[in-house]
């Protein structure tokens, strides 16, 4: 039982074996457990992880629930901005894969007229609103005599804000 007791014998070349010999499967099985971020940096090893972290049983469990009817929002406010200026607008190839869904979700896509936005936060897929103050009516106080629409550089979305009076 030493270090020449194998079958093939001590002089056997058995090679070297690395993480990329590890099946592709696998390594999906341990990305499934990790962030998005941390997906990404896995997939910089070798081309094993690379495929492994592209396939969409990794990414699918990091989509909301409702990610097909949000990436429809998107690809509807994708093509309102991809006119040429003329009013035409340049058709816009549908994302394939979840990786390039859950990417496309974490951009910010306005709708309801501009007035809201949602995306998805990077690190651990919760879904995030943002709700100009145009868009929101105050029960109880909706008077114009209370409230005033203030302009303002630092809104996101409007430049807007509410004041008291």
């Amino acid at each position: 039982m030493g270090t020449g007791s194998s079958i093939l014998g001590a002089d056997a070349d058995w090679g070297e074996t690395s993480l990329g010999d590890m099946p592709e499967s696998c390594v999906a099985a341990v990305l499934l457990n990790l962030d998005p971020p941390e997906i990404c940096q896995v997939a910089c090893l070798n081309r094993a992880f690379r495929g492994a972290a592209s396939a969409d049983c990794v990414w699918a469990g990091k989509l909301p629930a409702n990610y097909r009817y949000l990436a429809a929002l998107a690809a509807a406010a994708d093509d309102e901005g991809d006119g040429d200026g003329d009013g035409n607008v340049k058709p816009c190839s549908p994302i394939s894969t979840k990786k390039g869904i859950y990417a496309r979700l974490c951009r910010p896509t306005p709708f309801d007229g501009g007035t809201k936005e949602f995306w998805i936060e990077k690190n651990k897929g919760g879904l995030c609103m943002s709700i100009s103050s145009k868009a929101m009516a105050i029960t109880g106080i909706d008077d114009r005599r209370y409230w005033s629409h203030l302009v303002t550089e630092e809104s996101r979305l409007k430049p807007y804000a509410l004041e008291y009076r």
